[in-house]
């Protein structure tokens, strides 16, 4: 007997994920509202742990990630010193740093999966 599988096409990845409900939510990638992001992406993780398991671990990790960046978001911050400010100062931006490499990775794909489609075509 063959074990069953269920491939999502849609979420590739816990990025892929992040991904599609940033651009659903219509917001900008620089400053996502992460507590409804985040409740929308453990829904999503909910229903991936019941498909499989097995995948569902790299999901976990990246909500833990943006329970993290909340959380952090949530503490009171030391006054800025104007030669000591540098990227710490926000939370999110190592995560929209990571979604952007992803995104530009993703179109570069989508793109070359559409000239493959094209040269097939011919």
């Amino acid at each position: 007997m063959k074990d069953y599988r269920v491939d999502l096409d849609v979420y590739n990845g816990p990025l892929d994920l992040l991904l599609f409900l940033i651009r659903r939510e219509e917001v900008d990638i620089y400053d996502i509202p992460i507590a409804r992001i985040t409740k929308q992406y453990v829904q999503y993780v909910q229903v991936i742990e019941r498909l499989d398991p097995n995948i569902a671990g790299d999901f976990l990790v990246l909500a833990a990630t943006l329970l993290e960046i909340k959380s952090r978001s949530l503490l009171p911050r030391p006054p800025v010193v104007e030669e000591d400010e540098d990227d710490l100062t926000d939370p999110r931006l190592e995560l929209v740093r990571q979604l952007l490499e992803y995104k530009k990775f993703k179109d570069a794909a989508r793109g070359l999966g559409l000239a493959v489609a094209v040269q097939t075509w011919r």
